[in-house]
């Protein structure tokens, strides 16, 4: 015979079984009909890691808001196959390798986020873990750690391939087109010591050479940590780097305004004549600064997306969403990045169907996914996880303010030497 105290016991113990049950349900798989973590029957949780701080002062934080304004849209249009988007935001990793690894694995193991959008941070350290994981992540690929991941999805491809695979010639062949041809023209490439700028000068450097332009030189000595206090050793080399004259072209691949705004101020200081060309200073909040926007003036930038100024219609839907979410925000490079990384994370999505899973997802992903924009140009993938898109504009700065000097066009690649 059972005892009332018995009954009650097995009720108590039946009861915690189920709860522990459903805990470790949704510790390990999310809970929801998606069976996978950040999955519900109604929604799909994402969350991002940025560079909103750093020592130098370069901020990648505006991608938080691109995301936001394209995650809001298709949520308004009811979602993909029924599930809203739930963004928690993003972390800071302080441009810091150590606090990029914890802060992705906060997202996934605290948060149970189902995949990064965005990630725009260029000591990004959570790769590896992200890796062995099986979580997908989206965003400006501008590092090594981007490369040869099955879940990685730069909106631009891999940045810094590996000798052997395809880089781009995009960059020194619309400057080629934009100067009237490459014959002639002498190119000096400066980037700092970190892993992601000198990969940018290899490939950089290729770039400009594939276009035709004589490469004159590449100094990668540059500390990444804050501008030197003294800008005349690097100036020099480059005033007398074209046989004892100045180089026709000076390409920057410097992720910071302060390193940029220090160097072509002292090369104009210098006499510079030349041509100053980066990808990061299509940027309008940095011209509520004078002495920023005196030293940028004449810059040709080269955003990997349609400038903000084109006429195309995408690029009127950004403005439209971004405005919706954000009122008066300022539309600056790294809010783009955000919003085409999601772009690609939703079209991703969509094509992997209502049953969701990580692993149907990757499937999607690495198995001849393919996806045009003509915001952003193209994607393939899993070619685009050795190799870049091959697709950019060029933007110059012009009495304070910007003009598109060439549309969104894309080329083949080469061969990384």
């Amino acid at each position: 015979m059972v005892r009332p105290h018995q009954r009650r016991a097995a009720a108590v113990l039946a009861a915690a079984l189920v709860l522990s049950g459903c805990a470790a349900q949704q510790k390990a798989g999310g809970g929801g009909d998606g069976g996978t973590a950040g999955v519900t029957g109604t929604s799909v949780k994402v969350g991002g890691v940025l560079t909103k701080t750093s020592a130098s002062g370069y901020s990648t934080k505006d991608a938080e808001i691109g995301a936001k304004a394209r995650f809001e849209r298709a949520n308004a249009e009811g979602g993909v196959h029924g599930r809203k988007i739930e963004f928690v935001g993003a972390e800071d990793d302080g441009q810091d390798a150590a606090k990029g690894d914890a802060a992705a694995k906060k997202l996934v193991q605290k948060d149970q986020v189902f995949a990064l959008v965005p990630v725009h941070a260029p000591n990004f350290g959570g790769a590896a873990f992200l890796e062995q994981q099986g979580v997908p992540w989206f965003g400006w690929a501008t590092g090594p750690q981007w490369c040869g991941t099955k879940t990685g999805f730069g909106y631009n491809g891999c940045l810094a391939p590996k000798p052997g695979a395809g880089s781009q010639t995009w960059w020194g062949r619309q400057m080629a087109d934009l100067l009237g041809g490459a014959s002639g023209k002498s190119v000096y490439v400066q980037t700092t010591d970190s892993s992601g700028s000198k990969y940018g000068g290899t490939t950089i450097s290729q770039s400009f050479q594939a276009a035709g332009f004589d490469l004159v030189g590449l100094n990668s000595g540059l500390p990444a940590a804050a501008p030197p206090p003294d800008w005349l050793p690097y100036v020099d080399k480059i005033m007398t780097s074209d046989g004892g004259r100045p180089p026709d072209i000076v390409v920057s691949i410097i992720a910071g305004t302060k390193f940029n705004v220090g160097l072509y101020s002292a090369l104009k200081r210098a006499g510079y004549k030349g041509v100053l060309t980066d990808a990061t200073s299509y940027d309008a909040a940095i011209l509520k600064d004078p002495a920023s926007a005196q030293a940028l003036e004449g810059v040709v930038a080269a955003p990997m997306f349609e400038p903000f100024e084109s006429s195309a219609p995408e690029i009127a839907k950004l403005r439209a969403d971004v405005e919706k979410v954000a009122p008066g925000t300022t539309l600056t490079q790294h809010l783009a990045i955000g919003y085409w990384a999601a772009d690609i994370f939703l079209d991703m999505l969509q094509k992997t169907g209502k049953d969701l899973t990580r692993e149907k997802f990757l499937a999607t992903g690495n198995g001849s996914y393919a996806y045009q924009n003509a915001g952003f140009g193209q994607v393939q993938y899993p070619k685009d996880h050795t190799e870049p898109n091959g697709c950019g504009a060029l933007v110059k700065l012009v009495g304070g303010a910007f003009q598109v000097a060439k549309s969104m066009k894309c080329f083949d690649n080469v061969p990384l030497k």
